[in-house]
């Protein structure tokens, strides 16, 4: 399943405004909007944390690298250029548990 098709079958997003990543300290470690470019970002997010009681795992974060299909890709092949991609990646080789504040609309 591509990108496109995986966004279909997640929960909407139209109900919120951005989510904050925190780390087990409390303090932000990224903010995800919801505006063009980062929308799509945020339903792999909220499907992620729906699924593991409000927080981002290190499974969580491979699952999510498997939702972003072919971006994924170009995310390894050109670091940086998805920062939402390459946050997941780090994430899904590590230990760290990583909390999510939602921001309604």
């Amino acid at each position: 399943m591509n990108f496109a098709e995986r966004l279909k079958t997640l929960p909407s997003v139209a109900h919120l405004a951005s989510m904050d990543l925190l780390d087990d300290t409390g303090h932000v470690v990224a903010t995800i909007l919801n505006q063009p470019g980062q929308a799509g970002s945020l339903a792999i997010y909220h499907a992620l944390e729906q699924q593991d009681g409000g927080r981002i795992t290190p499974k969580a974060a491979s699952t999510g690298l498997q939702w972003y299909a072919e971006h994924t890709a170009d995310a390894l092949a050109h670091p940086g250029k998805h920062p939402n991609i390459d946050r997941l990646v780090s994430w899904s080789q590590g230990t760290a548990t990583y909390l999510v504040r939602l921001h309604n609309a």
